[in-house]
Formats: structure tokens, sequence, C-alpha cells
């Protein structure tokens, strides 16, 4: 019995090892390294790709090299002929680190590394021989080529996990990726006079960055600087050209890697130009120049339009008032806009913080924020129809004013109101402007967006500084009372503006339902003024619970099966960024339309030059070879937010067309014309 159990012992030993060895081939020493294939199965089973990988121990002092080893060195190369039953075999990298000496900057792995390997067999199911010559250069003090041929038998039978699985899935794990999983994100990609510059966000604080750029041709680029911002969740990454003769980056795709500790991200994007951010207060200065312009040509957007009646009205009401009353009435407006502007960055800088995806009228993709926006137009349109007046104890009136009365704060509410209403367009510069604010820290996005709040109040400004200007405009007469009825269905239309936007994001049945909410809000208020001082605060009150009721919709009824853009089939692709670049491989012109129903001036140039003439007949014709690719961003999508900010965009609309002969693709104006748009399209063909 004693020699039986021996024997069973001895057996299930050697079966074990059998197994293990199955699971791992031997070491192989060759100088300072040694090295073994490992697999993550004792057995082939049934798999289509068995993950497999190479596992490196390096003596101490010594390494070996990334797949772009930076200004020395050469990456490992395999050499799988020796196989059987084996179709193919893709190894990949995990995140490296960066080596320097002397002011030499390499990039790749010491000690140990495992490179994982995806073996796909020429037949499932049978047993697999991986043999590789693998072909290194390892350096310490001096380098040295080794060769080592390593093997591995895997039998057929059950696929189970091996002692080495858990190892492989680190290893694949470590491999950069897309940056969901890490945490991390590159937004922006710049380069100017030899500066290569790295903007990245972080879910956790960053700790250690390193980045790696890799470009056709390749670019020897020198030490980090690394600048943080937003505690620590936000950094600029900053390296300059070595070359004798640096090669400018703009306008090439690179392969942009960066890690952190455990973390990594790995984007492939085309490098915009600019300034970086290492630039002077010069460069600051010129943006709130450009901020400044932005907010101005704002008034003329069409989405400021519906504001103008406010201004009218104030501006007509002030006209025979002393030059003193006038001043005041003016600056509050002004300083209605320039609080409202600041409440937004505020908004913005936190919104960062927090990791969250940061944008110009990103508000208006909020369900809850477009019922306030809905309800605050339905009252000021019912208050120009006279359907309500408030009434205020007079020490109150006096100081807060009204539609009629002298005191500031109805003027500062109508420059916080244009401000609202603002928000959903995109004016020429404004958006050069948004985009450099919210590509930095806080400092800068308080700075310009005071400078496009200056530049939208600057006609109010122009009348507090000349207040005789007031006094050219008609005297007020009963001609108001038609001119209110007007403006006020203005207003009313701009209501049913937002709640078509609503209908896209909830649904039509949901937005129905705040209509005909917003319609018994209105009929309340008018019968209480009818029905005498005594129903007044109960049609008030009533108005007030309808107003409330309202804000709850979105929340109980979910999107409906509606509630999606219905562009055309035919025409328009859903947006995909990965599919760009196959397309352009293709030979094929790709125009890529970031829109969203909230934003007027998106539908504006679609109305007027997307969907209409020679832009429309080039997109609708098979022949022509453009795919035309929508990006919705009515609602909230990550996906388009970064693409956003890669482009160094953060509001919409955005433009850019891709071609064979420009794959990093030619952003167009904010404001499209026909002939811009068959321009981009021939120079990208």
């Amino acid at each position: 019995m004693k020699r039986f159990a021996f024997g069973v012992l001895v057996l299930l030993i050697a079966g074990m090892a059998g197994r293990a060895e199955a699971a791992a081939g031997p070491w192989v020493k060759a100088g300072p390294v040694e090295a073994r294939l490992v697999a993550a199965v004792e057995g082939t089973g049934t798999l289509d790709a068995i993950p497999a990988g190479l596992e490196l121990r390096l003596d101490p002092g010594w390494k070996t090299y990334w797949r772009s080893p930076g200004d020395a060195g050469l990456p490992p190369t395999f050499d799988w002929s020796g196989s059987d039953n084996l179709d193919s075999a893709v190894h990949r990298y995990p995140a490296p680190h960066r080596f320097t000496l002397l002011g030499i900057e390499t990039v790749g792995y010491d000690a140990e590394v495992l490179f994982p390997i995806r073996a796909v067999p020429r037949r499932a199911g049978e047993p697999v021989t991986l043999k590789a010559s693998v072909d290194l250069l390892v350096c310490a003090d001096i380098c040295i080529p080794q060769k080592v041929a390593v093997g591995l038998s895997l039998p057929a039978g059950p696929a189970t996990p091996g002692p080495e699985a858990n190892d492989i899935a680190r290893a694949e794990a470590a491999v950069p990726g897309d940056g969901r999983a890490s945490g991390l994100s590159i937004t922006a990609i710049r380069s100017a006079s030899g500066v290569v510059e790295v903007e990245a966000t972080a879910r956790e604080p960053f700790v250690s960055p390193d980045v790696f750029i890799e470009s056709v041709p390749p670019v020897a680029l020198g030490a980090l600087e690394v600048t943080y911002l937003d505690g620590d969740r936000r950094a600029i990454l900053r390296l300059k050209a070595t070359d004798p003769a640096p090669v400018d980056l703009a306008g090439r795709t690179v392969t942009a890697t960066i890690v952190d500790g455990a973390r990594s991200v790995e984007v492939q994007v085309p490098v915009a130009a600019g300034a970086t951010a290492a630039a002077d207060g010069r460069g600051l200065l010129a943006m709130l120049g450009v901020a400044l312009l932005g907010g101005l040509i704002l008034n003329l957007m069409p989405c400021v339009l519906p504001v103008l009646s406010l201004k009218l009205l104030s501006v007509v009401r002030h006209g025979d008032r002393p030059p003193a009353a006038v001043r005041a009435g003016f600056l509050a407006s002004a300083a209605g806009i320039l609080a409202s502007f600041l409440v937004l960055a505020a908004a913005m800088i936190g919104l960062k913080a927090a990791g969250a995806s940061v944008g110009w009228g990103i508000q208006f993709q909020q369900p809850l924020f477009l019922v306030f926006m809905v309800v605050l137009v339905t009252l000021f349109a019912a208050n120009l129809w006279g359907v309500f007046e408030v009434p205020l104890p007079r020490a109150v009136a006096d100081r807060l004013g009204g539609q009629e009365g002298q005191g500031l704060g109805g003027p500062f509410a109508t420059g916080a109101f244009a401000t609202l209403l603002a928000t959903p367009c995109s004016a020429p510069f404004l958006g050069t402007a948004v985009g450099f604010a919210l590509s930095r820290g806080a400092f800068e996005i308080l700075a310009v967006f005071a400078a496009l709040g200056v530049g939208l109040a600057l006609p109010y400004l122009l009348v507090a500084a000349v207040p005789g200007l007031a006094r050219l405009l008609p005297r007020p007469g009963r001609w108001m009372a038609a001119l209110r009825r007007v403006l006020g269905a203005a207003l009313a239309l701009t209501a049913a503006w937002l709640l078509s936007v609503m209908a896209v994001q909830v649904g039509t049945e949901t937005a129905a339902l705040v209509a005909g909410l917003m319609v018994a809000l209105v009929l309340a208020l008018w019968l209480g003024r009818r029905l005498g001082e005594g129903m007044r605060w109960a049609g008030a009150g009533t108005a007030a619970a309808l107003a409330l009721v309202a804000f709850g919709v979105p929340m109980v009824f979910q999107p409906a099966a509606d509630a999606a853009p219905t562009e055309s089939a035919t025409r328009w692709v859903p947006f995909d960024e990965s599919a760009i670049g196959r397309e352009v491989a293709a030979g094929r012109v790709v125009l890529v339309d970031v829109t969203a129903e909230w934003c007027i001036t998106c539908l504006a140039n679609k109305k007027l030059v997307i969907s209409r003439g020679e832009v429309a007949r080039r997109l609708d014709d098979p022949a022509a070879g453009i795919v035309a690719m929508r990006a919705d961003w009515t609602r909230p999508d990550e996906r388009i937010a970064q693409y956003l900010a890669v482009h160094g965009r953060y509001g919409i609309p955005f433009n850019i067309v891709y071609g064979p002969s420009a794959p990093a693709g030619i952003p167009l104006p904010e404001l499209l014309s026909e002939a811009a748009v068959l321009e981009a399209l021939e120079r990208a063909r």
C-alpha cells in the first residue's frame, strides 16, 4: 500500500509538472537577459487565438527597448518560422518608461517585462508549437545585440487557465488603451516653433506623467516639461524637438502615448498648429482681444435676436430720461451680462475640476435647463403681452424697478437673460477664444469669459458712455403697445424653438406636455388678472404650481423612441471617428459636421449652405466619393466632446473635411459659405 500511494503521488506530481510545462516554456539565458514563452491556457481547446506572451528578465542595470526606442536603440523583432500549426502571432507592448543619459532620451524597459502575444492557430483545436527567434538590443554602459530562441508546445485539449494566466492578463492591462479604464484622456496636441505640447486630463490626479510621440518620419524630441493644473487633474506636457533643423509636427497625424504609473492611454490624432501654453502673457492678451471681438459679434447672431426685443423696449423706455438715469440703466444691463459670463466661467471651472466634459452651450444638453428657459421665456412673453404685472411693495419696487420702473434690477435681469440666450450660438472668433480658455486653467477661463462678456455688453456700454444716443429714438407712445405684442410673439417663437430642442432630447410627447403646461400657465395668469384683485394671487399661485410640474416632466418621462435626429439616412452617416481614416485610405473625402438641435448657428449653416445648392448636390452624388458624417451633440456624448477637444474646440458648430490630400483635416469657419466648403472638398481630394 505504501508503494502504491508513493506511485500515485509521483504520477500526480508528474501530471502537475506536465501541465505547468504546457503553459510555460523553459527559460533561455543569453548574456544579461533570459527569456521564455508562456501561455494563459494549458490546451488549445477551440480557441481562435491563444493568449500568450514573451517574458524577459534583465540583469540589474540593463534595459531593452520599446517599439519606438527614442534617440538610440532598437525594438525587439520576432521570427516565428519554426512554429507548427501557427497562422500568425502578433505581439504588443506594455507601457514603457523613459531613460535619460547624458542628454540622450531612450524609451523601454528594465528589470523585467512581459510582451502579450496573440497566437492564431492555422487549425483550431489541434496542438500548437510556438518557436520564436527573438532579436533584442540590451544596454547598460554598453549595448549588446542578443538572439534568444524560445519555444512552447500546447497540446490539444481543454483551454483551462494555466498558472501564467494572471501574469498575461496584467501584461494585457498594461498595454495603453483608449483611456476609458485608466481615466486618462488626451484632449489636445499642438505644435509650434519646434515645440510639441500635449494636454491631458485624469480622473484621479496625475502623479508623474510622461508622454511619447511617434510620427512618420520620426522626430527627435528632448526632455519632458510638465505643468500641472486644476488640482493636478490636468497636465500640459511639452517636448522640444532636438533635431538640428526641427520639423514642425502641425498637420501630421501622430500616435501619442501617456504613461502615469500603472495608468496609460494611447491615441492617434492630428496635431494642431498654434502657440503653446508655454508662451508668455502676450498670448493671453491677444486672446482677450479675440474674445472681446467675438462677444461683440455675438450681438448680431440669430440666437441673440430674440433678446433684441427686450433691448429695444429698454432703449425706447429710457429715451426721455435724464442722462444719469440712462447711464445707470445701461450699466446695470452690462453688469448683468458680465456677471452671467463670470457665473458660466465658474461653472466651467467646476466641471473641469470634477473631470466632466466642458464646452460652449453644453447646458442646452440638459432637459431641466431647457424647461427653465421655456418657463422664463414664457413669463417674459406674457409680461410683454400685459397678461400679468408683479406687484411689489413700494420700497422693493423703488430698488428693483420693473418693466416700467426706474430701478436697476430689471436692466440687470435683461443683461443676464441676453447671456443665457446667447450661449447656443457660436460667432466668429468666439470658438477660438473659448477653445483657448477651456484648454487652460481657471485664471485663463475667468479672463477670457470676462472679455466675452464685455464684448457682448459693448452696445450697452456705448449708450452708457454717450447717454444722448437714447434721445435719438422715438418717444414712448401708443405704438409701444403694438410693439410689445409683436416682441412678445417673438419670444413665444423662441419658446417654441426651445421645445423643439427638448423634443429631440426627451421625446415629442414630453415636449408637448411641457408646451401644454406653459399654455395653462399663461391662461392662469390671464384669468387671475381678469377676475379681479382677489383672484390675482390665486392665478399666480396656479402658474407657479404649473411651472414646478413642468420641471418634473422630463424626470418622470424617459426619452421616447422618436427622440432622435431625423436626418436623411441616404446622405448622412453617424459619427464614427475610427472610420474616418479607413474612408480616406480608400480615396474618399469625409465631411464631418458636429451639430446640435440647440445650436442656432449650426441650423443656419445647415439650411443656408450644407442642405442646399452645390454643396447638397455634391453630398448627394454617389459618384463624388464624399462621405457626409454627422456628429449630433444635442445630448451629452463623451466621444464627440473628446473629438472636439482633440481639435482644440469646445463649442459648435465645428466642420472639418478629410481626404487623401488632407488626412489631418481642413477645419472650416464657424459661419459656413458655399465657396469655403467646396474649396475644402477639392483641396482634400
